[in-house]
């Protein structure tokens, strides 16, 4: 394996080139069959571009860490690619997500179901702006995921490798669903215990950010049994620590840094661990506020501050905090295994802290 070792701003650079390319080529399809699909092509390109790139990372490190041999440029480049169609995936998944959440924004900007209800709106078409919005959104978050298999797929990687690593990522990719589907059963049946909650916090979050893609890479190396069971005994601990600090944030970030509004996740209604320890510590007054704000569209300062205040006094948010702690430490212990290489275990160390930061 080669010593050398990528900076974070140049790895990131990579995917984007990736990202770009596959966009630039895609978008010349679409433009081919109607230039009406042009809104489509610049509203991906504006969407995928930028963030912090952690799947495509964890996936790459996983490569790594698993014995890829980055000093064959070639190979070195396949990784990459193949990594970055984790990117096409999340965009799927940010999309629909913010369709089933009634999202205003993503990442500070409009999200995609608003951008193109705008479209038709400021056009004077027929029909309800809304729902063409939903329906290009679906759309559109197809496409990604249609182009996220194409992508590892043409990586350039060996096709032994690919065969090795594309059950896993279909495997992936139905866990990930299933956590959608649980996290929208949460909050249908008003939430449950702190155990339901983290198991739609395992599904939706920690085995599809983390976890998984670490596996995938691992898998492109041709590892074996015991450097995945590495990877799970780091991945699994600091993707839930990675989703309760997005909670925490979802609940008490700063919009500027976030991208969406204070307390979006209080007025989605969001049935996250956080909620469930402030509901389970409550008293009867405590849970009554809660369950009278949790989930209001309209939710004000003053209610948002209400519901804050009742998770600070119930402990909650000490709770989570002292969660995240204890699985960020689990997650960097098992990162020192000997069954990951030592240049990789320098770089997942770091990828931890950046996953569990407390700004975004």
């Amino acid at each position: 394996m080669a010593e050398s070792v990528l900076d974070p701003a140049e790895f990131r650079s990579r995917v984007q080139s990736v990202v770009s390319s596959v966009l630039r080529q895609e978008g010349q399809l679409l433009a081919r069959i109607s230039p009406d699909l042009l809104p489509l092509s610049e509203a991906l390109e504006e969407f995928l571009s930028g963030g912090k790139r952690l799947r495509p990372a964890f996936c790459y490190w996983g490569w790594r860490g698993a014995g890829g041999d980055a000093s064959d440029p070639a190979l070195d480049d396949a990784a990459i690619r193949a990594a970055a169609s984790l990117e096409f995936l999340q965009g799927c998944a940010l999309i629909h997500d913010d369709v089933m959440d009634g999202s205003d924004t993503r990442r500070g900007r409009p999200a995609v179901h608003h951008r193109f209800a705008g479209l038709h709106r400021g056009a004077t078409w027929l029909g309800s702006p809304e729902t063409f919005g939903v329906g290009a959104a679906i759309l559109l978050g197809d496409l990604c995921l249609s182009w996220a298999d194409q992508v590892l797929l043409t990586s350039g990687m060996p096709a032994d490798a690919l065969h090795r690593a594309k059950g896993i990522y279909d495997e992936m990719r139905t866990e990930l669903m299933a956590g959608q589907y649980l996290d929208l059963l949460e909050q249908a049946r008003g939430g449950g215990s702190i155990e339901r909650a983290l198991r739609v916090v395992q599904y939706k979050s920690a085995k599809y950010t983390i976890e998984r893609p670490l596996h995938i890479g691992a898998a492109l190396a041709g590892a074996a049994p015991e450097v995945h069971a590495a990877f799970t005994a780091y991945g699994l601990p600091l993707g839930e620590a990675f989703q309760m600090r997005d909670d925490v944030l979802g609940i008490f970030g700063d919009p500027k840094e976030t991208g969406k509004p204070a307390g979006d996740d209080l007025r989605e209604g969001k049935r996250t661990v956080i909620i469930a320890t402030a509901l389970d510590r409550a008293t009867d007054a405590q849970a009554a506020v809660v369950r009278t704000h949790l989930g209001d569209p309209a939710l004000d300062d003053a209610g948002l501050e209400a519901l804050r205040t009742i998770i600070c006094d119930t402990g909650a948010l000490a709770f989570a905090e002292e969660q995240i702690t204890l699985r960020l430490d689990e997650a960097l212990a098992a990162a020192a295994s000997p069954r990951i290489d030592p240049v990789a275990q320098g770089f997942l160390t770091e990828l931890a802290h950046a996953a569990t930061s407390r700004s975004v």
